[in-house]
């Protein structure tokens, strides 16, 4: 049977199905039999062995030999590959960045990271504010005084932080940027708590960001998408009714990232 979606276009349940299974064995630790596999997804013995047997030929599902279990095999990895390589993170990202800055009335900008700097790759210009000389296109700012800076930390190991202080220091631009390494812990650890990060003026006095992560597929965060203008508009009053959904947005990016939440809840993060 066939069933018509919003679009108006018709899809089929058995491409349907079939796609599930993928997404069930993508999901299991270990092979799984066939009466598993169809006591488990709710479709009867014959449907599950046709799916599977279409999977193994065309080599995106495997049978151990010895105990006839069922796995999928790194060919849909390949195609999840080269997905990543052709995906532009501005375009997936631009629509929605213009959605938060329509929500904020502020300034929205996307970036990532680039030898241990962050890298600023789309700008969303709200007409109410004047974007800081440091939040242009191709601009880059350091990571431990921008709340994408601190978001992209959380992938970092301690002794990746280390290297970091190594090697780019701990400028401090004004009295409120974090200067020392157990000031910066203790700030990633209140990002990794709370899901978002900030700069209270620790790049620019009177200038205030909010930021929220991006994950990819492998649960990492790939960019940050940020909120930014003055501290006299920019408050906890304008922020907090919007911060859910702040974040709802950007997990709806990360989703077509191929991000998948981890059974906890989380995303992995360097400890």
């Amino acid at each position: 049977m066939n069933k018509t979606v919003s679009a108006g276009v018709k899809t089929n349940q058995s491409s349907e199905k079939l796609l599930k299974m993928i997404e069930y064995l993508a999901g299991q630790r270990e092979p799984k039999r066939l009466l598993d596999i169809s006591r488990e997804m709710g479709i009867n013995s014959s449907t599950a062995l046709r799916f599977l047997t279409a999977l193994v030929e065309n080599g995106y599902a495997a049978q151990d030999v010895e105990s006839s279990r069922y796995y999928l095999t790194c060919k849909i990895c390949g195609l999840a590959n080269q997905v990543l390589q052709n995906t532009d993170i501005r375009t997936i990202a631009r629509p929605y960045m213009m959605e938060i800055s329509s929500m904020f009335g502020e300034t929205v900008c996307l970036a990532v990271e680039k030898d241990m700097k962050v890298v600023y790759i789309d700008v969303i210009e709200s007409p109410n504010s004047i974007i800081r000389s440091m939040q242009r296109i191709g601009n880059i700012a350091p990571m431990h005084c921008t709340g994408i800076g601190k978001l992209l930390l959380l992938n970092y190991t301690e002794k990746d932080i280390d290297r970091l202080i190594f090697k780019e220091g701990l400028t401090r631009f004004t009295e409120h940027t974090p200067a020392s390494k157990w000031e910066l812990m203790e700030l990633l650890k209140q990002v990794k708590r709370e899901g978002v990060a900030y700069d209270n003026e620790e790049c620019e006095i009177g200038a205030r960001c909010v930021a929220a992560p991006v994950y990819d597929a492998s649960q990492r965060v790939a960019a940050g998408i940020s909120v930014t203008g003055p501290v006299s508009r920019l408050t906890d009053e304008l922020i907090e009714p919007r911060l859910e959904k702040f974040k709802e947005i950007t997990m709806e990016i990360s989703q077509k990232l191929g991000y998948r939440a981890l059974e906890n809840g989380e995303a992995c993060a360097g400890d």
